[in-house]
């Protein structure tokens, strides 16, 4: 059957749709203020700005916390439900992942743009989970919010 393609969301409707349900924001790949240039922190930094609470997942042994709020060093340590797993990897890295993914739930996961893993789109989107690949959540939420409001 292919109706797990519905859950594969390529269309400009489905994009807005899903950002605007969208609250709670979990960064697998985060990256802390010593590289704010970097898109892995000024994405989310951008976000967390204009109303989305970020929960940290980094990737790189960091501690303490990143935005002002606690690291959990895995998916399936974050406290409460998530809206979206917004993932900042290497395609190749994103496999490891998919397990965590799977036991959290999300409403979505986010692949940001230039990230593309069809064999993990497709076995989240199997279980039922959104899946967005190679777009950037910020761009995408600038094209709703033009005045950036």
């Amino acid at each position: 059957m292919d109706d797990w393609r519905k859950n594969l969301i390529e269309d400009a409707e489905g994009i807005g749709e899903l950002l605007a349900r969208t609250k709670r924001i979990a960064v697998l790949g985060i990256r802390p203020e010593a590289q704010a240039d970097k898109p892995a922190h000024a994405i989310p930094k951008f976000l967390q700005d204009h109303g989305f609470v970020i929960l940290p997942v980094p990737t790189h042994g960091e501690q303490g916390s990143i935005l002002g709020t606690p690291i959990s060093i895995s998916l399936k340590d974050l406290p409460g439900d998530v809206d979206v797993v917004q993932v900042f990897l290497r395609p190749d890295d994103i496999p490891q992942y998919v397990d965590a993914m799977l036991a959290k739930k999300p409403h979505a996961v986010w692949f940001q743009l230039g990230i593309r893993n069809d064999a993990a789109a497709e076995q989240l989107a199997r279980a039922g989970i959104r899946v967005v690949q190679d777009h950037c959540m910020k761009v995408e939420w600038k094209k709703r919010h033009p005045d950036g409001r």
